[in-house]
């Protein structure tokens, strides 16, 4: 059993009010075990660093990559399944390839785990999943699953040469999506009534049961308002969750503060990208000032990867610094936030006792754009080290 332990100046916990200062934290094999101001004893190493800033690992809420793959013909990509426009039973899983060198680069910025979703070409694109970065295979990434994707707006009116049927406008995309939610939803109280059986059900039914049970949530791709209302209507009559993807377009405080008030999870972004369509006339940097002032609980950023390289998911904090959040709350957007919305908070996200050791020490302070990492550490094994 190794047991190691890194001595920081300061260390951001995670969770707003919990940061330590000239502490050392200990980890053996791969959880944290202690975090104290005197020296340990009976260690295998300390790390120690000028100036060391300590972090928990960041979590990419909403990614392709793995999907979308560094170095390879833009024809090889497998982002989007083109056979049909609602394809619930799709995994994500299936389509990752682990040497995509983005994994390298992200592990060097401490980026360690990434929820890679299936694209927004789809009404229902298949199953979102959370993987660690820095593993060998997908077996070995595999945490869990993390909802079924689900895409509105422009993107999936957009593909109407794929194959399948497509519709033609919005209200063509969440009637397809009616469709589909009315069938399993019929399907499904036929089976608890005992009038069929489960292996009677067919399998674009039956992948929706966890949505309509509350055991998963949709994961909607989302920009513009309008659609945000209409998809609250749906979740009201199908009495779903879910949550907010992207939301750039949305310009107006009362909206945040309705997604406050409906306690609504949102993973924003991708910040720093191209408005590219109609639909993101409104998109600004500047839009975040209310995502800060309205004081949103539950939030978390994206990369959407490779729209914005995950390598520099951690730059896009500095403009919620700007609007004035705290350094604790933009070290939680990447990590004890997404822990939460992603459901696996009870291991990853904090630096605490319990949790898993996956943590990146700073030479300084993360939101200084000096400061890099100098040690990424994963699940207790030293991934990377500045030499």
């Amino acid at each position: 059993m190794s047991r190691l332990c890194v001595k920081a100046d300061i260390v951001y916990s995670g969770k707003p009010g919990l940061t330590y200062r000239n502490v050392y934290v200990v980890w053996e094999d791969s959880k944290i075990v202690e975090i104290t101001q005197e020296k340990p004893k009976n260690v295998d190493e300390i790390f120690e660093f000028d100036r060391a800033v300590v972090t928990p690992a960041f979590i990419d809420a909403h990614c392709h990559i793995g999907l979308v793959r560094a170095g390879e013909n833009p024809e090889e990509e497998e982002v989007n399944e083109k056979m049909d426009t609602i394809l619930p039973y799709i995994d994500a899983l299936a389509s990752i390839y682990m040497d995509d060198p983005s994994f390298r680069d992200s592990i060097e910025f401490g980026v360690l785990y990434s929820c890679v979703l299936p694209g927004s070409g789809n009404i229902i694109g298949g199953r979102a999943v959370l993987i660690r970065n820095f593993a060998r295979d997908v077996e070995e990434a595999f945490i869990r699953y993390c909802g079924v994707k689900v895409a509105l707006g422009y993107n999936p009116r957009s593909v109407m040469r794929w194959r399948g049927t497509r519709p033609s406008t919005r209200m063509g995309a969440i009637g397809l999506l009616y469709r589909a939610l009315h069938r399993a939803r019929d399907s499904l109280r036929l089976v608890e009534k005992g009038k069929r059986e489960l292996e009677e059900i067919d399998l674009e039914a039956r992948a929706l049961f966890p949505v309509l049970k509350g055991e998963e949530p949709l994961r909607v791709h989302l920009h513009k308002k309008d659609d945000l209302f209409i998809l609250l209507r749906v979740a009201r009559e199908f009495n779903i969750k879910f949550t907010i993807e992207h939301a750039c377009d949305i310009s107006e405080r009362y909206v945040f503060e309705r997604i406050k008030g409906e306690n609504i999870p949102l993973i924003y972004g991708p910040v720093d990208s191209f408005s590219y369509k109609s639909e993101l006339r409104h998109e600004s940097w500047r839009n975040i000032k209310h995502v800060v002032e309205v004081d949103l609980d539950l939030v978390a950023l994206m990369s959407d990867h490779p729209v914005v390289l995950q390598r520099n998911l951690y730059l896009q904090l500095r403009f919620f610094k700007r609007f004035g959040m705290t350094t604790e709350r933009c070290i939680a957007l990447l990590s004890h936030n997404p822990a939460r919305i992603l459901g696996v908070d009870d291991v990853l996200g904090v630096i605490a006792p319990g949790y898993l050791a996956s943590i990146i020490v700073w030479n300084g302070d993360p939101l200084n754009l000096e400061a890099y990492p100098v040690l990424v550490v994963g699940e207790g094994r030293k991934l990377y080290e500045e030499s």
